[in-house]
């Protein structure tokens, strides 16, 4: 999958954006130009410790979770993944992912 720079720089992206921020935004908060966060993002830096801690603490996350590579990463990868489960379950265990299923489904259709 890439380097370690490279990882952390899309898990960073991922995570910026799933919060709101642009890069400016972010850069502005943490303290460093624009083009610095842009570069970390790239995978051509790679961040000192304390501006891993404001990263965390502006994007209200612990500093493990710019390290969690094996999230959510494609559609095709996790129906793989749900269907794989899915065959591999007995009765029970499918009896009750149907109704955690279902139960989401009402989540939605009430919003």
């Amino acid at each position: 999958m890439g380097s370690l720079k490279s990882k952390f720089g899309q898990r960073l992206q991922e995570i910026r954006k799933s919060k709101g921020f642009t890069q400016e935004k972010l850069a502005e908060k943490i303290g460093v130009d624009t083009p610095h966060i842009s570069n970390i993002e790239r995978g051509k830096y790679f961040v000192k410790a304390d501006t891993l801690e404001n990263l965390a603490k502006v994007l209200e996350v612990d500093e493990k979770d710019f390290f969690d590579f094996n999230h959510f990463q494609n559609r095709d990868r996790a129906i793989s993944g749900i269907k794989q489960f899915i065959k591999d379950c007995d009765n029970s265990k499918l009896e009750f992912l149907f109704k955690i299923i279902n139960s989401l489904k009402e989540l939605e259709i009430s919003k």
